[in-house]
């Protein structure tokens, strides 16, 4: 199986697909700099994947005690760091090095990039040219790159084929649609390379164990954290943004997918990169069936047995009234669509907030300031 290189893989997204990668049998080697992620996170997808437990053997390494290999290695380090990326690399170019890369890292909250627009450019477009550099110097041509629907904008069609215009409405979008035109362009400079950039919708949701989810740093940007939060007690009420939307009942409609689903299309996505000849491969992963913020929140009541408070306010700026995928071209190309319902999700992702009240604090596996580490496995 395939040496993967996860950055940002400590975070939400990034720790399910290592779940799901490792179940898959990859190797996997984790950067994050858990400005958005955990370590803790890391070591709980370690216990679920039957993986050993974590020891620190130095400075700059964790490891377990399986002589078998490493399985699961996690270094703390910035995806704008030559420095960090070398080190990653290059703890795997013993034995093959890295055969792939999985690209997470970076900033996502819509609000919080119209107020700091450079921060996202600066993280997501620097931090990938970097990235690119450094899979130059170690020979790797393989990347999956985790791009948004919110780089469609404002669309009249619906649902969203991936032929539709980039028309970005706010700098996180921006900064997706230039990371996309620098890989198109990366892969038109130089043959070999295989590139695919999977446009997903709204990932939530977590880990049916309730072992895994999301665990936003401060207040969540988004709305099913915070609806979580809410129903756990963390937070008074749910804010809703806009009640006068042109939708049926005036809050917006997404398309919001299991973030099991999520992972598994990476998965896929990467085993058709390496089956197939070099290419640049852009898909939507999404259901392809559209929810209002209202009915999400019904879902989640009736699902788990609770009454959430909540308040309508005004519209937030960046935010579209409707998105949601066609999702056709990923189930031709490689055979994914969505297999859990809203139900599903609304159940799931409570079950990690009630086990996990305040989220990874408290239990958490905490690494120095300094420290990159390692995970093995057998």
């Amino acid at each position: 199986m395939t040496k993967v290189l996860l950055t940002g893989g400590a975070g939400f997204i990034g720790s399910h697909t290592c779940l799901a990668l490792l179940e898959s049998g990859h190797q996997v080697v984790v950067m994050d700099d858990f400005s958005n992620g955990s370590a803790e996170a890391l070591s709980r997808v370690a216990a679920l994947a039957g993986l050993g437990p974590w020891r620190q053997t130095s400075a700059e390494r964790w490891t377990g005690a399986e002589p078998e290999g490493s399985r699961l290695t996690l270094f703390r380090g910035d995806v704008r760091s030559p420095q960090d990326l070398d080190r990653a690399f290059g703890a795997a170019d013993v034995g093959g090095g890295i055969g792939a890369v999985l690209h997470f890292a970076g900033l996502k909250a819509v609000g919080e990039s119209m107020a700091q627009p450079l921060r996202y450019w600066d993280v997501n477009v620097t931090g990938t040219v970097r990235l690119l550099e450094a899979m130059g110097r170690h020979g790797c041509q393989t990347l999956v790159f985790s791009s948004s629907a919110t780089l469609y904008g404002t669309t009249e069609t619906v649902p969203i084929p991936e032929s539709a215009p980039l028309q970005p409405i706010n700098p996180y979008g921006y900064t997706k649609a230039a990371v996309e035109r620098m890989l198109t362009d990366m892969a038109g400079s130089a043959p070999g390379w295989r590139i695919a950039l999977l446009r997903y919708f709204n990932p939530v949701g977590a880990h049916p164990s309730g072992r895994i989810g999301e665990d936003p740093h401060g207040l969540p940007n988004n709305l099913f954290p915070f609806l979580c939060q809410v129903a756990g007690g963390r937070r008074r009420q749910l804010e809703v943004f806009g009640g006068d939307w042109p939708t049926g009942d005036g809050t917006g409609v997404r398309d919001y997918l299991h973030v099991m689903d999520l992972a598994e299309g990476h998965g896929r996505a990467l085993d058709v990169l390496l089956a197939e000849p070099p290419q640049v491969l852009t898909l939507n992963l999404g259901s392809g069936c559209g929810h209002s913020v209202l009915e999400l929140l019904q879902t989640f009541e009736a699902t788990n047995g609770l009454r959430l408070p909540y308040t309508v306010v005004e519209r937030r700026p960046g935010d579209s009234a409707v998105s949601i995928a066609d999702p056709g071209q990923a189930e031709r190309r490689m055979g994914w669509r969505t297999r859990r319902s809203l139900a599903d999700i609304c159940r799931d992702g409570w079950a990690w907030q009630s086990a996990n009240p305040q989220g990874y604090r408290g239990t958490e596996t905490q690494p120095t300031p300094e420290l990159i580490g390692a995970q093995n496995g057998s």
